[in-house]
């Protein structure tokens, strides 16, 4: 394989002719692949420093016009891209970047760009990119000519910030053809900011948008979307959508039911559409959540009970918040229309009406068991002491080892009784990371209680 062959001639030198020629072969050099999927993120492959610059120095100058996928990991993605021009370069995948590694490594790039040869970070070949990029003015730089024949570009936004600093270009983007943009957080200035520059992509023919948007006065529903992103987008033959709009409310009267969205989207005849609207009376907000289906949206904000029928592969990151009690059935009903999430918050003070038995009464007993296969975090700090049982019951909820959980901590020890409860010291075994807020005391008997966990 690939990856064994080149760590073999990096650290130990190309000293045959049947070597060279394999490392020159296309079958090896088009699709270079130095990332792995492992412990649920993806690590970079060339570590050593000395493989990098061997690497970078030795080989890519002579292969480089043979590559045509790269996937990178941001710790030596710098390095590669300046080593030397890819002039057949259509596919490029950054993995693995966080808001602290794609400040670094796009601020570095933007600078760049202006400031040294163009091969830096340009390409009049590449054709697909699938990026995270740290602020709005970056997605900018992207569109700003440097990449020419890009028609396909799909990015997820870190930052919730949308910017006009940069707005002032209205050259079409005529080659682009799909656009894909998601934000795990809540943007504004959605007309000034995004609808100018999706207007610019007048050959545009696939659109997803994957957003949570606060609004002034008027949710974002079909009608609004049919008027300021269809009828504006001629070549436009599909739109993916998931979108919550934000409102805060005041003494506004007429506000719209879930039945009057519904109607919005009458027109939407040749894609199923879900779409309900939900007023927070104690917060004075309101959400109107509108997706097409299945969506491929990885967050869903603030799921309440009235959740949707549904499977939802694609969601990764969940968080639950409602002014009445989630019960049992809910979370059941969750988990499985839910079933690779990683990470899970809830806020909910109310206490639960249908509390369930903890003891094994028949063989249906494991039809009654939320069952969280791939559940990584789990934040529980602002909840009522219910769903604390609900989460850390055995006889409630299963999941996998390695769970990293935040609690207040004078909850957990009531629940526990004082860290000696059994139905919770299974669950409580699982977890290998704890962070515990408010007033704490670090007794032997919480230790011992998380016997794998590393306690903050």
């Amino acid at each position: 394989n690939w990856t064994i062959l080149i760590y073999f001639i990096l650290f130990h030198g190309i000293k045959s002719k049947r070597l060279n020629k394999i490392i020159h072969d296309p079958i090896f050099t088009s699709n270079l692949n130095f990332v792995k999927w492992s412990a649920n993120k993806f690590h970079n492959k060339l570590t050593s420093n000395f493989a990098l610059n061997r690497f970078r120095l030795q080989i890519l100058p002579d292969i480089s016009i043979k590559v045509k996928w790269f996937y990178l990991e941001p710790s030596s993605a710098k390095s590669i891209l300046r080593a030397a021009d890819y002039p057949n370069l259509y596919v490029l995948g950054l993995y693995n970047i966080n808001e602290k590694t794609a400040r670094r490594l796009f601020t570095d790039f933007v600078s760049l760009l202006f400031d040294v040869p163009s091969r830096s970070f340009s390409s009049s070949s590449l054709l697909v990119l699938n990026i995270k990029v740290q602020h709005f003015s970056q997605l900018l730089y992207v569109l700003d000519g440097r990449f020419s024949q890009l028609h396909t570009l799909i990015v997820d936004l870190i930052n919730n910030v949308l910017s006009t600093d940069l707005i002032e270009n209205k050259e079409k983007i005529l080659n682009l053809k799909c656009f894909v943009l998601s934000c795990a957080w809540e943007v504004t200035r959605y007309e000034e900011c995004l609808l100018p520059l999706i207007y610019r992509m007048s050959n545009i023919e696939k659109l997803g948008l994957y957003l949570t948007i606060y609004v002034n006065d008027k949710f974002i529903d079909g009608n609004d979307l049919k008027k300021n992103v269809i009828n504006r987008l001629p070549q436009l033959n599909l739109f993916t959508f998931d979108i919550r709009s934000l409102m805060f409310i005041n003494n506004q009267i007429n506000l719209p039911s879930k039945k009057d969205i519904e109607e919005s989207f009458r027109d939407f005849q040749y894609t199923k559409i879900i779409s309900y609207v939900d007023y927070f009376r104690e917060k004075k907000t309101g959400q109107c959540h509108a997706f097409s289906y299945p969506s491929e949206m990885p967050y869903y904000q603030k799921i309440k009970n009235n959740f949707p029928d549904g499977l939802y592969r694609y969601v990764r990151f969940i968080s639950l918040y409602d002014e009445y009690p989630f019960e049992h059935e809910f979370f059941i009903k969750i988990s499985q229309s839910i079933p690779f999430m990683e990470r899970l918050s809830l806020i909910n003070h109310q206490s639960q009406i249908h509390k369930q038995s903890y003891k094994l009464i028949n063989h249906n007993f494991n039809s009654t068991i939320a069952k969280y296969n791939y559940l990584i975090t789990l934040d529980i700090e602002e909840i009522h002491d219910d769903y604390i049982e609900e989460f850390l019951f055995n006889t409630k909820t299963y999941f996998h080892n390695n769970i990293v959980i935040s609690i207040n901590y004078k909850s957990l020890e009531r629940v526990t009784r004082n860290f000696t409860r059994d139905v919770t010291r299974i669950n409580c075994a699982k977890i290998n990371e704890i962070f515990l807020s408010g007033e704490k005391r670090y007794f032997n008997s919480l230790r011992d209680y998380f016997p794998c966990a590393r306690i903050h």
